[in-house]
């Protein structure tokens, strides 16, 4: 154990009775969790009773994988892809950290955005256990995409999907404006950031910037999925508890804005984003997969009660079945953006999730 570690021991085992177990829906302000950094997810793992399992601590002070080494003492999200190499990648999302506080953020930490674990580990069986990270030259997560944090111009710049093509990294980021209500946020605009080796460095790709207005306004937040040489986008306003839309796009035309189709509800309309029409609706963070064991793709999202939820399509515009708790409020109150494993599992269905009051991601297992 560092140096650091045991530092952040001692400091947690004193304040250990300060640690506030949440007992409402997860917020949407990071800002809104424990002010003490190092008593974030060292309470152990949920004990759910319904269909999923919370079996491995993924990331925090109770990780196997000490991602405090690399001053990450909690973060969220977990968005997982393979890079095209048998490689996972996995971004995470607002992120704290031991250092300088984020005094004009309203922050007392350490706070990146968006950083960036690599992993070989395409059995979550045992867990998910990281190979390396994108580091800064203390050794520290370092943000992909700089932000500069600052109210009402863009206090942060947060991964919501990530896909690998023809050898180059795509993430879809969101540019968050204000925290506002529970559940809810604004946005000016979401768009692609790009990497040519591996994660290491990323470029912003402004041409493909989606301003939060108009029909654009619904592809705040989104989720990627590919079949047929297809890139499926799915997205939502930004926020939870909206209705969710598709668009898809040639694979060698995903940073073109200009060549993608939207999904109207009967057929596919190119170039016209306000053509889009509502497939799900009350929806939060989205993850989708195509599943082996079910031969349908899988949707997880969160409900309007922040119940964990899954829904069903043969294809991927749907249409999609009701709605499956798969993690009910009543045993997670603060659990949100669900994000599936991006291997097949056979039966058991993996993905990870945040669980807010802890402000740290967890590894679940449900059984299809």
């Amino acid at each position: 154990m560092t140096k650091t570690a045991n530092i952040l021991l001692s400091v947690m085992a004193g304040a250990s009775a300060l640690l506030l177990t949440a007992t409402t829906p997860a917020a949407a302000n990071p800002n809104a969790i424990n002010p003490i950094p190092v008593l974030n997810g060292t309470a152990g793992l949920p004990h759910l009773l319904g269909r999923t399992r919370a079996v491995f601590q993924v990331t925090g002070m109770a990780s196997p994988n000490s991602t405090q080494n690399y001053n990450v003492l909690g973060t969220d999200l977990g968005i997982m892809w393979d890079n095209g190499n048998g490689e996972m990648l996995t971004a995470f999302g607002d992120t704290a950290g031991v250092g300088f506080p984020n005094l004009l953020a309203g922050s007392l930490w350490s706070w990146r955005s968006n950083i960036l674990v690599r992993s070989h580990n395409q059995d979550p069986d045992n867990g998910i256990f990281f190979d390396s990270v994108v580091h800064d030259i203390f050794g520290q997560a370092r943000d992909l995409v700089a932000s500069p944090k600052i109210p009402l111009i863009e206090i942060s710049r947060i991964p919501t999907a990530g896909i690998s093509v023809n050898g180059v990294q795509y993430m879809s980021l969101m540019s968050v404006k204000t925290w506002d209500d529970v559940g809810q946020w604004t946005t000016n605009y979401s768009g692609l950031a790009a990497s040519g080796d591996d994660g290491e460095s990323w470029a912003d790709l402004g041409f493909t910037h989606r301003p939060n207005e108009g029909g654009n306004a619904n592809f705040q937040m989104n989720a990627f999925t590919k079949s047929g040489g297809w890139v499926y986008e799915y997205g939502t306003r930004s926020g939870r508890n909206n209705p969710a839309y598709i668009s898809r796009v040639r694979e060698e035309d995903i940073a073109n804005l200009g060549e993608y189709e939207y999904w109207d509800g009967g057929k596919w309309k190119k170039g016209d984003v306000d053509a889009a029409a509502p497939i799900a609706e009350n929806v939060g963070e989205l993850s989708v997969m195509w599943n082996d064991y079910l031969g349908q793709y899988v949707m997880l999202t969160t409900d309007p009660f922040n119940s964990v939820v899954m829904r069903k399509a043969s294809s991927p515009e749907g249409p999609w079945s009701d709605p499956e708790v798969l993690i009910d409020t009543r045993e997670l109150p603060t659990a949100y953006a669900p994000s599936i494993f991006p291997y097949q599992t056979g039966r058991d269905l993996y993905f990870l999730t945040t669980v807010h009051n802890q402000y740290n991601v967890v590894l679940m297992r449900t059984s299809l």
